[in-house]
């Protein structure tokens, strides 16, 4: 083969690669005006349906406290641990800050309570949603606060909860949820709680061990807690809203 030959063959090729991209271009872009990416349900993703019918059969309470939050809200019997209280849970398994602050009017602010309680984070810190920054749930906390408070409402600040991995299928514990951002958050928190004159309920440093892991005895899976655990919190809880009045 000549090296004239050569020469045009390769630039054959180089032509055909070319046109073989140039067409894969076309091809995806095409492929993403025809896809329709389905909007998101908002009301789905916030939860809004678990507690509408119950908020509207509510009566007026001039002391109400709500407690907002996720799993560990959602699983705290109040009927147990509160009896007589006029509290009312709205904890959903499994939320973020950002889905709790979708619901914050319906299941808060238009409850009319004196005071919230709020405790909030740990799915945030697992990712639950995707990756979301420290700046990210601390910017959600403030929205809260600021819808709080502006309609009069008290505010009390929870500290995410520490864990442990102590339990069987709970060494993954750790790594879903970091006990040095944990410290960060909770470092940020009550700081930001002093800042802006609001109560920070600490129960974090009143279930920590020596190690920095939640205390064995307060959690059977590590995360949770458990009578123990939510009989400790319902005490520091009941004390701190004795402190809003």
């Amino acid at each position: 083969m000549t090296i004239a030959a050569i020469a045009k063959s390769g630039s054959s090729t180089v032509w055909l690669r070319k046109l073989f991209v140039a067409a894969l271009i076309v091809f995806l872009a095409m492929l993403c005006i025809a896809i329709r990416i389905a909007p998101v349900d908002v009301i789905k993703f916030a939860g809004l349906k678990r507690y509408k019918t119950i908020n509207q059969a509510l009566s007026p309470q001039t002391d109400r406290v709500v407690f907002i939050g996720d799993s560990i809200t959602d699983y705290w019997n109040f009927l147990q641990f509160f009896p007589g209280k006029p509290y009312v849970n709205r904890g959903i398994l499994g939320q973020t800050t950002s889905q709790i602050l979708l619901r914050f009017r319906q299941d808060v602010v238009d409850l009319h309570p004196d005071t919230v309680v709020i405790l909030a984070g740990t799915n945030d810190l697992a990712e639950a949603n995707g990756i979301v920054t420290l700046e990210d749930i601390e910017s959600n906390y403030a929205s809260m606060s600021d819808l709080a408070r502006s309609n009069g409402i008290h505010v009390i600040w929870s500290s995410v909860l520490p864990i442990h991995n102590h339990a069987l299928f709970s060494s993954h514990m750790l790594k879903e949820h970091s006990p040095e951002k944990i410290l960060l958050l909770n470092s940020w928190l009550r700081k930001y709680c002093a800042d802006e004159h609001m109560q920070y309920l600490d129960y974090f440093d009143n279930m920590v061990d020596e190690h920095g892991l939640m205390k064995p005895e307060l959690s059977d899976d590590g995360i949770h807690p458990n009578r123990n655990g939510y009989a400790l919190m319902a005490d520091l809880a009941n004390a701190a809203i004795e402190r809003t009045k």
